[in-house]
């Protein structure tokens, strides 16, 4: 079991209990942003750095086939690997800011529409249907052909080293007739290219992939972030470090055109159930803990009663802490950003993950300025990078019952 080093409170106490990162299992979640995903490739460059090891990846939509690169390559190799998925993918006719074009937002636009257009290499395709003349009559499921998109999974990712297990791989989907989220995990099924595929899958752009009966759709329908099936699933007997990097922020300026009203639309919408979801996991675990605490506190009597002790056995965890990076986007970029994969984007974006990972690592101590007193900590890191703590919920102080 992962120690636990208490930190001392100034009346000297020691009920904070910090997770221990040298023993605690390392967890990356990744959301769901189609081309902003070169953000979180970023990140893992600047994570292996610092850390070779992880335990754990799991991702939705974009995420997940980041996820799959990762889990599916030897750690030497994971950089490249995905550095070769996110070259491709910005190899179109879009890739850098042509001569004489000053205005940054037009060009991205320009990107964008021609990504809708003639589709993303290594990715997807438009379907050249006629029946599509009959807009929401045509007797398709999508606009899109993402088949390039299982060639190049075949090519980049190692399926049989997924499926060893090495690295624990969970990805996210839809049933697309019950409507429930359902995750794909190494650790209980064999993984190929059409669990993947079904993660990313986002209608009306991509049609449902068929598994073992059913079909299936993105998981970000749902929830744009596998961070409670993380939770939910992670054993409470383990520390755990979950770096969750997300691709749209919550917080933005009031906007003053169209377009920036739909990307202030996309942005909320995509972002809000993350915040949401992260305080009431957080909230409902430290109420558990908190809970358990009490009890422990009980007279040895009662304490040894066996309801009592199942009871405790299923509301104590050891500590989580929950690092939350966000992506921040320029402002010329708008609500194609998520379908815009120039060159230039793409670099941009697996930079400033980079730089923004590095930056957490060279100044760790901000990461200790605060600890959540019962089980799980959440930190926010916002520019410029001064990360601020959530406590979704504070437990008062519980006194000892007398022995």
């Amino acid at each position: 079991m992962p120690s636990i080093t208490p930190r001392k409170k100034p009346n000297g106490s020691t009920s904070i209990r910090r997770v221990d990162i040298t023993t605690a299992k390392k967890a990356l979640v990744f959301q769901g942003g189609g081309a902003l995903g070169a953000y979180q490739g970023g990140v893992y460059a600047g994570v292996y750095e610092q850390h070779k090891a992880l335990d754990w990846v799991a991702g939705v939509s974009i995420g997940a086939i980041n996820a799959a690169l990762i889990a599916g390559n030897p750690p030497d190799m994971r950089i490249a690997r995905l550095r070769e998925f996110w070259d491709l993918v910005s190899s179109g006719p879009a890739q850098r800011l042509p001569p004489g074009w000053g205005d940054r937002a037009l060009f991205n636009q320009w990107s964008a529409n021609s990504a809708a257009l003639f589709g993303v290499p290594g990715f997807f395709t438009p379907r050249r249907n006629p029946a599509l003349l009959l807009g929401g009559a045509a007797p398709v499921l999508s606009y899109y052909d993402n088949s390039p998109l299982k060639s190049t999974l075949e090519r980049l990712v190692d399926f049989d080293l997924i499926n060893r297990c090495e690295t624990r791989l969970s990805v996210g989907a839809v049933n697309v007739r019950s409507g429930n989220s359902v995750y794909f995990d190494n650790t209980k099924q064999r993984i190929g290219p059409e669990h993947i595929m079904a993660s990313g899958a986002l209608p009306p752009g991509f049609a449902p992939v068929h598994i073992d009966g059913e079909d299936y759709w993105d998981g970000g329908i749902v929830s744009n972030t596998p961070l409670q099936y993380v939770l939910d699933t992670h054993p409470r007997t383990e520390s755990l470090l979950v770096l969750q990097v997300d691709l749209f922020s919550a917080r933005g300026n009031m906007p003053r055109t169209l377009a920036e009203t739909l990307e202030r639309q996309k942005d909320i919408t995509y972002s809000s159930r993350t915040r949401m979801n992260t305080d009431a996991l957080a909230s409902n675990m430290n109420l558990q803990q908190a809970v358990a605490d009490l009890i422990a506190k009980l007279p040895a009597s009662l304490r040894k009663d066996a309801s009592v002790a199942a009871v405790c056995a299923q509301l104590t965890h050891q500590p989580i802490e929950i690092v939350h990076l966000i992506y921040r986007d320029k402002p010329y970029e708008l609500d194609t950003k998520d379908y815009e994969f120039s060159r230039a984007s793409v670099d941009e974006h697996w930079d400033a993950g980079l730089r923004d990972i590095r930056n957490t690592f060279e100044h760790p101590e901000l990461l200790r300025a605060a600890a959540q007193v019962n089980g799980v900590t959440t930190f926010d890191l916002a520019e410029p990078h001064q990360p601020r703590v959530r406590h979704p919920m504070r437990m008062p102080a519980i006194q000892a019952a007398p022995q």
